[in-house]
């Protein structure tokens, strides 16, 4: 079975670094594509950065870009999220996900329907 499990989560100042990690196992690593998703209270869901594990194409919203670094070491099964210049509005509970093989685009990699779900990470930032 597909498991997806978060890692890396914590406090940090406006300004700090976290770096979360999602484990994969069960599947084919390097067919899938893996996302990283956040959602604060009362928000809706964000798509925050995806990867296609078999080429390295990337995607990453708009509100993130510059500072944010997805990354997949497909020797460990494992996506990284690279966090840097955190902001108070990064705060969120943080989810990596994962959707089955196909033919992905670099820019819908995180508006496909995703199949399967870590539990999560919570990344909290003080101003």
């Amino acid at each position: 079975e597909v498991q997806l499990q978060a890692y890396g989560g914590g406090l940090v100042q406006a300004g700090g670094f976290l770096r979360l990690s999602c484990a994969a196992s069960g599947f084919t690593f390097d067919d899938y594509a893996i996302g990283w998703f956040r959602q604060a209270p009362g928000k809706e869901r964000e798509g925050v950065s995806c990867i296609s594990t078999s080429d390295g194409d990337t995607y990453y919203a708009d509100s993130v870009k510059g500072r944010f670094t997805i990354s997949s070491d497909n020797s460990k099964n494992t996506v990284y999220l690279q966090m840097n210049s955190l902001k108070p509005e990064d705060t969120a509970a943080y989810y990596c996900a994962a959707v089955g093989p196909r033919v992905f685009y670099s820019d819908y990699l995180c508006r496909y329907e995703y199949d399967y779900w870590g539990q999560g990470t919570q990344v909290t930032v003080s101003s």
